[in-house]
Protein backbone atom coordinates (compact mmCIF):
# COMPACT_ATOMS: atom_id res chain seq x y z
CA UNK A 1 0.00 0.00 0.00
CA UNK A 2 1.27 2.93 -1.22
CA UNK A 3 1.32 6.55 -0.15
CA UNK A 4 3.32 8.15 -2.49
CA UNK A 5 2.73 8.76 -6.22
CA UNK A 6 6.05 8.45 -7.85
CA UNK A 7 4.34 9.75 -10.60
CA UNK A 8 4.48 12.99 -9.02
CA UNK A 9 7.97 11.93 -7.59
CA UNK A 10 9.32 12.00 -10.80
CA UNK A 11 11.73 9.37 -10.34
CA UNK A 12 13.70 7.91 -12.92
CA UNK A 13 15.71 4.64 -13.58
CA UNK A 14 19.32 5.45 -11.72
CA UNK A 15 17.85 7.87 -8.80
CA UNK A 16 19.36 7.85 -5.66
CA UNK A 17 16.40 7.60 -3.26
CA UNK A 18 16.14 8.23 0.83
CA UNK A 19 13.45 6.32 2.32
CA UNK A 20 13.29 8.40 5.49
CA UNK A 21 11.35 6.61 8.40
CA UNK A 22 10.92 3.59 6.43
CA UNK A 23 9.36 1.17 8.50
CA UNK A 24 8.92 -2.14 6.44
CA UNK A 25 10.28 -0.65 3.91
CA UNK A 26 6.91 -0.18 1.19
CA UNK A 27 8.48 2.83 -0.52
CA UNK A 28 11.61 1.88 -0.68
CA UNK A 29 10.72 -1.64 -2.51
CA UNK A 30 8.47 0.05 -4.89
CA UNK A 31 11.44 2.56 -5.86
CA UNK A 32 13.97 -0.22 -5.99
CA UNK A 33 11.14 -2.30 -8.58
CA UNK A 34 11.51 0.64 -10.96
CA UNK A 35 15.31 1.06 -11.28
CA UNK A 36 16.34 3.47 -8.55
CA UNK A 37 19.41 3.59 -5.79
CA UNK A 38 18.15 3.12 -2.32
CA UNK A 39 18.42 3.73 1.09
CA UNK A 40 16.02 2.70 3.62
CA UNK A 41 16.99 4.63 6.92
CA UNK A 42 15.16 4.05 10.35
CA UNK A 43 15.93 4.75 13.94
CA UNK A 44 14.52 1.70 14.94
CA UNK A 45 16.83 -1.48 14.55
CA UNK A 46 14.25 -4.06 14.02
CA UNK A 47 12.85 -2.29 11.16
CA UNK A 48 16.29 -2.13 9.31
CA UNK A 49 16.19 -5.93 9.77
CA UNK A 50 12.80 -6.30 8.32
CA UNK A 51 13.73 -4.64 5.00
CA UNK A 52 17.06 -6.52 5.10
CA UNK A 53 15.11 -9.61 5.03
CA UNK A 54 12.62 -8.70 2.43
CA UNK A 55 15.68 -7.36 -0.13
CA UNK A 56 16.97 -10.82 0.62
CA UNK A 57 13.39 -12.53 -0.64
CA UNK A 58 13.27 -10.19 -3.29
CA UNK A 59 16.33 -11.27 -4.76
CA UNK A 60 15.49 -14.84 -4.22
CA UNK A 61 11.77 -15.09 -6.13
CA UNK A 62 13.52 -12.73 -8.94
CA UNK A 63 12.44 -9.41 -8.35
CA UNK A 64 15.95 -7.54 -7.63
CA UNK A 65 19.24 -8.64 -9.10
CA UNK A 66 21.54 -9.95 -5.92
CA UNK A 67 23.44 -6.64 -7.00
CA UNK A 68 20.52 -4.68 -6.91
CA UNK A 69 21.72 -1.06 -5.30
CA UNK A 70 19.77 -1.67 -1.88
CA UNK A 71 20.69 -0.39 1.09
CA UNK A 72 19.48 0.29 4.63
CA UNK A 73 21.48 2.99 7.55
CA UNK A 74 20.23 3.30 10.82
CA UNK A 75 19.67 7.51 11.45
CA UNK A 76 18.39 10.52 13.32
CA UNK A 77 16.06 12.68 11.21
CA UNK A 78 17.77 15.69 13.13
CA UNK A 79 20.99 14.21 12.63
CA UNK A 80 21.52 12.42 9.23
CA UNK A 81 24.50 10.45 8.45
CA UNK A 82 24.67 11.46 4.97
CA UNK A 83 26.71 14.18 2.67
CA UNK A 84 25.45 17.21 1.58
CA UNK A 85 23.52 16.85 -1.98
CA UNK A 86 23.73 13.14 -1.82
CA UNK A 87 19.66 11.83 -2.74
CA UNK A 88 17.99 12.93 -6.29
CA UNK A 89 14.65 12.23 -4.68
CA UNK A 90 13.84 11.55 -0.99
CA UNK A 91 10.57 10.42 0.80
CA UNK A 92 9.76 11.01 4.36
CA UNK A 93 6.45 9.07 4.56
CA UNK A 94 4.90 9.50 8.24
CA UNK A 95 7.88 10.79 10.08
CA UNK A 96 7.55 14.15 10.73
CA UNK A 97 4.45 14.05 13.37
CA UNK A 98 6.81 12.20 15.24
CA UNK A 99 9.64 14.58 15.85
CA UNK A 100 9.82 17.50 18.72
CA UNK A 101 12.14 19.61 16.27
CA UNK A 102 10.65 18.80 12.84
CA UNK A 103 12.26 22.04 11.90
CA UNK A 104 15.71 20.74 12.29
CA UNK A 105 14.64 17.72 9.76
CA UNK A 106 13.17 19.53 7.27
CA UNK A 107 16.68 21.47 7.50
CA UNK A 108 18.73 17.84 6.89
CA UNK A 109 16.43 16.97 4.40
CA UNK A 110 17.26 19.98 2.28
CA UNK A 111 21.14 19.47 3.03
CA UNK A 112 21.22 16.15 1.33
CA UNK A 113 19.04 16.32 -1.28
CA UNK A 114 20.42 17.55 -4.81
CA UNK A 115 19.43 20.98 -6.31
CA UNK A 116 16.46 20.15 -8.61
CA UNK A 117 15.77 17.26 -6.37
CA UNK A 118 12.49 16.28 -5.05
CA UNK A 119 11.24 15.78 -1.77
CA UNK A 120 7.93 13.90 -0.49
CA UNK A 121 6.56 14.37 2.94
CA UNK A 122 3.52 12.85 4.08
CA UNK A 123 1.51 13.64 7.36
CA UNK A 124 -1.98 12.51 8.55
CA UNK A 125 -4.44 15.02 7.41
CA UNK A 126 -5.58 17.31 10.06
CA UNK A 127 -9.53 16.54 10.04
CA UNK A 128 -9.31 13.01 10.37
CA UNK A 129 -6.02 13.04 12.95
CA UNK A 130 -8.43 15.34 14.79
CA UNK A 131 -10.71 13.09 15.37
CA UNK A 132 -8.51 10.62 16.01
CA UNK A 133 -7.07 12.87 19.06
CA UNK A 134 -10.54 13.73 20.14
CA UNK A 135 -11.55 9.99 20.47
CA UNK A 136 -8.21 8.36 22.31
CA UNK A 137 -5.21 9.98 24.51
CA UNK A 138 -3.63 6.71 23.95
CA UNK A 139 -3.19 7.45 20.22
CA UNK A 140 -0.70 10.02 20.23
CA UNK A 141 1.96 11.62 22.44
CA UNK A 142 2.22 11.75 25.84
CA UNK A 143 0.54 8.85 26.26
CA UNK A 144 1.84 6.79 23.58
CA UNK A 145 5.69 6.49 23.95
CA UNK A 146 6.95 7.71 20.12
CA UNK A 147 3.71 8.61 19.01
CA UNK A 148 2.37 11.81 17.20
CA UNK A 149 3.20 14.87 18.61
CA UNK A 150 2.05 17.48 16.31
CA UNK A 151 -1.38 18.11 14.05
CA UNK A 152 -0.32 19.60 10.94
CA UNK A 153 -2.82 21.95 9.08
CA UNK A 154 -1.54 21.92 5.12
CA UNK A 155 -0.80 25.79 5.32
CA UNK A 156 1.68 25.24 8.21
CA UNK A 157 3.35 22.39 6.32
CA UNK A 158 3.94 24.20 3.20
CA UNK A 159 5.16 27.18 5.22
CA UNK A 160 7.76 24.86 6.93
CA UNK A 161 8.51 22.96 3.90
CA UNK A 162 9.44 26.68 2.31
CA UNK A 163 11.52 27.85 5.15
CA UNK A 164 13.77 24.96 5.20
CA UNK A 165 14.50 26.53 1.50
CA UNK A 166 12.50 23.87 -0.57
CA UNK A 167 9.60 24.91 -3.09
CA UNK A 168 6.34 23.29 -2.39
CA UNK A 169 5.44 21.91 -6.25
CA UNK A 170 2.27 19.64 -5.63
CA UNK A 171 -0.39 18.14 -3.09
CA UNK A 172 -2.70 15.42 -2.64
CA UNK A 173 -4.32 13.30 -0.30
CA UNK A 174 -4.34 9.22 0.30
CA UNK A 175 -6.35 6.35 1.90
CA UNK A 176 -9.80 7.81 2.63
CA UNK A 177 -10.95 4.63 3.53
CA UNK A 178 -8.72 3.93 6.47
CA UNK A 179 -10.27 7.04 8.43
CA UNK A 180 -12.96 4.93 9.44
CA UNK A 181 -10.74 2.22 10.66
CA UNK A 182 -8.40 4.43 13.00
CA UNK A 183 -10.85 6.04 13.99
CA UNK A 184 -13.16 2.56 15.48
CA UNK A 185 -9.63 1.82 16.71
CA UNK A 186 -9.46 5.23 18.95
CA UNK A 187 -13.40 4.64 20.14
CA UNK A 188 -12.86 1.03 21.31
CA UNK A 189 -8.88 1.75 22.32
CA UNK A 190 -6.04 1.47 20.25
CA UNK A 191 -4.51 -1.92 21.68
CA UNK A 192 -8.00 -3.24 21.38
CA UNK A 193 -7.46 -5.45 18.22
CA UNK A 194 -9.93 -8.10 19.04
CA UNK A 195 -13.23 -5.68 18.98
CA UNK A 196 -15.46 -7.14 16.02
CA UNK A 197 -15.84 -4.20 14.15
CA UNK A 198 -12.34 -3.64 13.98
CA UNK A 199 -11.20 -7.38 12.80
CA UNK A 200 -14.22 -6.69 10.45
CA UNK A 201 -13.12 -3.28 8.98
CA UNK A 202 -9.38 -4.28 8.79
CA UNK A 203 -10.16 -7.66 6.44
CA UNK A 204 -12.24 -4.88 4.71
CA UNK A 205 -9.49 -3.07 4.02
CA UNK A 206 -6.87 -6.23 3.61
CA UNK A 207 -9.50 -7.12 0.68
CA UNK A 208 -9.57 -4.54 -0.48
CA UNK A 209 -5.65 -3.54 -0.53
CA UNK A 210 -5.67 -7.01 -2.58
CA UNK A 211 -8.44 -7.15 -4.77
CA UNK A 212 -8.68 -3.19 -5.42
CA UNK A 213 -12.04 -3.01 -7.06
CA UNK A 214 -13.35 -0.77 -9.60
CA UNK A 215 -16.03 0.47 -7.03
CA UNK A 216 -13.49 1.50 -3.91
CA UNK A 217 -11.10 2.99 -6.11
CA UNK A 218 -14.11 5.20 -7.15
CA UNK A 219 -15.51 5.70 -3.61
CA UNK A 220 -11.75 6.20 -2.56
CA UNK A 221 -11.29 8.97 -5.30
CA UNK A 222 -14.23 10.75 -4.09
CA UNK A 223 -13.64 10.97 -0.88
CA UNK A 224 -9.91 11.27 -0.74
CA UNK A 225 -10.30 15.45 -0.15
CA UNK A 226 -12.02 15.50 3.15
CA UNK A 227 -11.59 12.18 4.47
CA UNK A 228 -7.94 11.07 3.24
CA UNK A 229 -6.28 10.03 6.12
CA UNK A 230 -2.74 11.13 4.79
CA UNK A 231 -1.73 14.66 3.15
CA UNK A 232 1.27 14.40 0.43
CA UNK A 233 3.20 17.17 -0.23
CA UNK A 234 5.91 17.56 -3.01
CA UNK A 235 8.76 20.24 -2.64
CA UNK A 236 11.38 20.63 -5.37
CA UNK A 237 15.14 22.23 -4.18
CA UNK A 238 16.42 25.06 -6.50
CA UNK A 239 18.95 24.38 -9.08
CA UNK A 240 21.04 27.05 -7.20
CA UNK A 241 20.40 25.71 -3.77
Amino acid sequence: MLTINFDRLKLREGHMVLDLGCGFGRHAFEALRRGARVVACDVALPELQNVRSTYAAMVEVGELEATAPAFVSAGDATRLPFQDDTFDRIIASEVLEHIHNDEEALQELFRVLKPEGILAVTVPAYFPERICWALSEEYHAPVEIGGHVRIYKKRELEMKIHAAGLEPVGYHRAHALHSPYWWLKCAVGTKNDQNRLVKTYLQFLTWDIVKQPALTRYAEKILQPVLGKSAIIYAQKAATA
